[in-house]
């Protein structure tokens, strides 16, 4: 068994001569991004977040400031925040105020952070306790995508202001317990999509509820969001180790389908890895490599056994997914607009939807990965 220092020591040599995280950071910033609370654009926010972490560079924090601050009132409202509206992606931007909150000590910060955690006690639930995705599209759902919108930053407020709420903790380890029941397939050990708990909707699985395939994007959601709670609930909670077991179980079988290009296919379901219209997509590849990395520095997953696949799932996303313009700024490519249950929840769906040039949804789970890389 090779020792952690020779691996990392592998991958550091690797990749040492290609700075990407404050390459891209600077990229963004040159092009512009349009200030508002999308869950795309707090993922992003969390890049960048990442570069001046690396670098010190109080430029990116001040960048990152002003596009905060032109959301966030002095009093801590938001503006055009709909308090009537409930929608699990519209709150992930939470942490991005927390950030700001922790940095600053900023009464504001907090009251928009306070603002996204209220909307969170009217939020509407399945009869089992599940947050719906968002009322009244998608009544009954709980999808892979909403844990990561909503439940990391629930996790993340309760532990800055409200840490001794047995309660709290309860409720947000429910949410990983409702999603990990039924959307895991036990024998693969990957999740779908989602599932209805009313089993009503067209995808839903009449006996389950689930959704018929394995998304690539909503299982990185999910990765990524385990690896932000995990850190933050209680290790004496009973339900810390079962969030530990979801991870590595997850991981055990991101690494088995795992191509041998290094990335991992749009749909991961059998019979679909090679088929006509699939491809090798680059944000869900961004987050396995990171969640690799991330979970090696945990103390979550061994180095001798993931180090390597994350070697080489960052090798194939600098190599084929950035790309140099012309002006010396980076593009990145390869990442597959949307994917959403409001459709049928076919293959023939998911590959139907375009890639977008420089889609923060890959973007800024791309810089976390380079950010892992670069601190080995």
């Amino acid at each position: 068994m090779r020792s952690l220092l020779t691996l990392v020591a592998s991958a550091a040599s690797a990749t040492a001569a290609a700075p990407y995280l404050s390459w891209l950071a600077d990229s963004y910033i040159q092009r512009g991004v349009d200030t508002n609370f999308h869950y795309a654009t707090g993922v992003l926010y969390d890049g960048i977040a990442a570069a001046y972490e690396l670098t010190k560079n109080e430029s990116y924090a001040d960048w990152y400031k002003s596009q905060i601050d032109a959301i966030v009132q002095d009093d801590g409202t938001i503006v055009n925040w709909k308090y009537d509206y409930y929608s699990l992606d519209d709150y992930r931007m939470g942490n991005n105020y927390l950030w700001w909150y922790e940095r600053t000590g900023d009464a504001k910060y907090k009251g928009a952070a306070d603002v996204v955690r209220e909307q969170l006690n009217r939020h509407p639930r399945t009869p089992t306790g599940g947050f719906w995705h968002r009322d009244p599209t998608y009544p009954n759902q709980m999808w892979l995508d909403g844990i990561f919108m909503a439940d990391s930053f629930y996790a993340r407020w309760t532990r800055l202001f409200d840490s001794d709420n047995a309660t709290a903790w309860n409720d947000i380890v429910l949410q990983y317990d409702n999603i990990d029941a039924r959307t895991r397939n036990t024998t693969t050990g990957l999740l779908v999509h989602g599932y209805d708990e009313s089993k009503t909707a067209v995808w839903a699985d009449p006996d389950t509820g689930a959704a018929p395939l394995v998304w690539d994007r909503a299982v990185g959601w999910y990765f990524m969001t385990l690896l932000e709670v995990i850190p933050v609930i209680p290790e004496s909670h009973e339900g810390h180790s079962r969030l530990v077991e979801y991870f590595t179980t997850l991981a055990a079988a991101l690494l088995k389908t795992q191509d041998e290009s290094g990335g991992w296919w749009l749909i991961m379901s059998e019979p679909y890895p090679g088929a006509d219209g699939n491809y090798i997509e680059s944000s869900a590849s961004a987050m396995f490599t990171y969640g690799f990395l991330k979970g090696i520095k945990l103390g979550l997953l061994a180095a001798d056994e993931y180090l390597d696949a994350a070697k080489k799932g960052y090798n194939l996303l600098t190599e084929r997914f950035v790309k140099v313009n012309d002006d010396g700024t980076l593009n990145w490519e390869g990442t597959v607009e949307v994917g959403s249950l409001s459709s049928n929840g076919t293959y023939e769906y998911y590959i139907s939807v375009p890639l977008a040039s420089n889609d923060f949804k890959g973007a800024g789970p791309f810089m976390l990965a380079a950010y892992e890389i670069e601190t080995l």
